[in-house]
């Protein structure tokens, strides 16, 4: 199953029944560990009201909708046979799931081997690449995500999403599997940085977790 490491190394388990398949992940650092970047009561909000509020009514929908005998991956290939609901509330789930292990208060810098030599070839350069990935997140009208994702070919590119959307889903323009995300909604950086989401994109790279990320696409890679 081509998500499957994926969304293990990310903290789904998915086997077992409902409860037990889809599990709300603790926050792998302290909700004032990337200060000064993104400030602890923003931290605190999104993790435990608005990323907590998408899993309770993900899993309401999936129970109402009887998709618990499926994937994360199986639901959001077909996403858009269902309702809104499953589409929001699923991706607002798998997306803060993974927003928020691609972050570490020891982030920051380069990545380095494999993901750096296909960020060169695919981009051009490292500085380059972040130039693609800011310029869609602060490109993205209203709320939504920029990422970098893994196509079918093995090949990385970078997009943007509405919403809840990811490039797993059937209606994403470019589909793949996402290996680095960065949530562009306002309750993300508002507090902090106001109206100016294109410092809040800046500041992401002191915090990403570029050991997650490559784990996240030589993961991506094996399942080719």
């Amino acid at each position: 199953m081509k998500t499957l490491i994926i969304l293990i190394l990310l903290g789904f388990s998915l086997n077992g029944n409902a409860q037990s398949k889809f599990e709300f992940a603790e926050l792998p650092y302290s909700y004032d560990a990337l200060e000064v970047f993104i400030d602890k009561t923003t931290m605190d909000i999104h993790y435990n009201k608005h990323h907590r509020a998408y899993f309770n009514n993900f899993v309401k929908a999936a129970d109402e909708h009887n998709l618990n005998a499926m994937t994360l991956e199986e639901i959001f290939a077909n996403v858009s046979k269902y309702p809104a609901s499953v589409r929001n509330n699923g991706g607002g789930y798998f997306n803060h799931t993974l927003f928020w292990n691609v972050m570490s208060p020891n982030g920051g810098g380069e990545p380095s081997g494999k993901l750096l030599k296909a960020i060169d070839e695919t981009f051009g350069s490292f500085d380059d690449f972040k130039k693609k990935f800011q310029s869609a997140a602060t490109g993205q009208f209203g709320s939504g995500w920029a990422w970098l994702a893994v196509d079918e070919e093995g090949n990385l590119f970078v997009s943007s999403t509405p919403n809840q959307d990811n490039p797993l889903m059937d209606v994403a323009s470019k589909r793949g599997t996402p290996i680095l995300g960065l949530d562009v909604w306002e309750h993300a950086y508002y507090l902090h940085y106001q109206n100016m989401r294109g410092t809040y994109a800046g500041n992401f790279w002191k915090v990403v977790n570029w050991d997650a990320v490559e784990k996240n696409y030589t993961n991506a890679l094996s399942r080719k």
